[in-house]
């Protein structure tokens, strides 16, 4: 399978990119990562994401909103603040958030 990509978008919008360190394949994390897809999917203004991990346990993902207000309904939504607290308890040896406004977009595409 062909790994999907977020296209260019109509800026401006916003992005959220999370780094983490973590095992590969901790109790649970699928499950929650599952279901973290399913809700943030559900908010407005969400736009898409990418998401990479290197085989020495190094995560980047990269999450599009179309403005503050849905990167602040993800960031305040319970279950994710939920999940939020598991991982830095559970899974997490480190994590980064870096939030960005995003004035130019492009993107290539090889049929």
């Amino acid at each position: 399978m062909t790994p999907k990509l977020v296209a260019g978008l109509e800026p401006p919008y916003y992005t959220a990119v999370f780094t983490s360190v973590r095992p590969d394949s901790p109790e649970g994390y699928a499950e929650t990562a599952t279901r973290m897809r399913e809700r943030v999917e559900g908010v407005p203004g969400f736009l898409g994401y990418e998401s990479a991990r290197t085989p020495g346990g190094i995560g980047i993902t990269v999450a599009y909103f179309r403005d503050l207000e849905a990167l602040d309904a993800w960031r305040l939504d319970s279950g994710h603040q939920a999940a939020k607290a598991h991982g830095r308890e559970h899974w997490y040896d480190s994590y980064s958030v870096h939030i960005g406004k995003v004035e130019r977009s492009y993107s290539f595409d090889r049929e």
